[in-house]
């Protein structure tokens, strides 16, 4: 009987991939993205000191408070949004966007955009 791959490791597999090909800088931190079924995660990492330096997620209240739903693309746009406005409040302009694994398109694409056209660069 042929086994096949749960899409949860498929996804852990390509993210390891994308990890392998480039990390944060200070000058350059990594901007990770993680969606759940429920809710979405972005965070500003420092790998070379090992620090997250920004990060935002539709569980805060103030960001949940905003949003309908949690796990659309209208929620993905709007936490795009809000880290980088965190992200150019603490001095970060550009970032190297890691989409976890995840296919861009939908609410990782909605959320890169958002991010761009609020002052990141990547």
């Amino acid at each position: 009987m042929v086994k096949k791959e749960s899409r949860t490791d498929i996804r852990r597999k390509k993210h390891r991939k994308i990890r392998n090909r480039f990390t944060g800088t200070p000058e350059r931190p990594r901007l990770a993205v993680f969606r759940s079924n429920n809710h979405m995660y972005a965070q500003i990492i420092d790998d070379t000191a090992g620090h997250t330096l920004v990060a935002a997620s539709t569980l805060e209240k103030d960001v949940k408070a905003e949003l309908e739903k949690t796990n659309d693309v209208a929620a993905a746009a709007y936490l795009g949004n809000v880290i980088a406005k965190r992200a150019v409040e603490k001095g970060i302009k550009a970032v190297v966007f890691d989409r976890g694994g995840f296919i861009y398109q939908g609410k990782i694409k909605a959320l890169a955009d958002a991010a761009r056209e609020a002052g990141l660069e990547f």
